[in-house]
């Protein structure tokens, strides 16, 4: 590359070539820079007491997606990464079945997982396709203690919102 000037990188970027290596004549290429401020997405975390029979009042704690009423609003239709963790301790019964419900009239349960009193901890990584101007909620069939429950969404289909 003699007598032409190096080419300066910003943080993140990585050097494509776009001809043969032999040309020295490569360019930055912005392929490594995150996008995540326009990909919707939510990170919850929780703890407290649930209810029977009433849906979990969540909050965001981060992330663009909206939580309205303790529901997490579904910005755009699309595939969304799923991810929840969290101990739950029973306080009346010897299991608990944890359920994962769109609001919409129609929807049914979208995740249910059983928890027996001897096994305390949720892991859940899912796919869902979700739908627009839906709204989702977590509920629990029975009282429990809720501790540090993390739960993200994260849009990873290529739609437009």
């Amino acid at each position: 590359m003699e007598g032409k000037p190096e080419a300066q990188l910003r943080p993140g970027e990585h050097v494509h070539c776009e001809r043969e290596p032999e040309e020295d004549e490569c360019k930055p290429w912005p392929g490594g820079q995150s996008q995540s401020n326009k990909v919707p997405w939510t990170h919850i975390r929780y703890t407290g007491r649930s209810i029977k029979g009433v849906a979990m009042n969540l909050t965001a704690e981060l992330g663009p997606i909206q939580i309205r009423n303790g529901s997490i609003v579904i910005p755009c239709d699309g595939l969304y990464l799923v991810s929840l963790k969290s101990s739950i301790y029973l306080e009346e019964e010897n299991w608990l079945k944890l359920t994962l419900r769109g609001t919409h009239e129609t929807s049914s349960a979208l995740w249910e997982q059983i928890v027996q009193s001897s096994d305390r901890t949720v892991n859940l990584t899912t796919v869902l396709y979700l739908f627009q101007q839906d709204s989702i909620t977590l509920w629990t069939n029975s009282n429990a203690s809720i501790r540090d429950l993390s739960f993200s969404l994260v849009l990873i289909s290529d739609n437009k919102c």
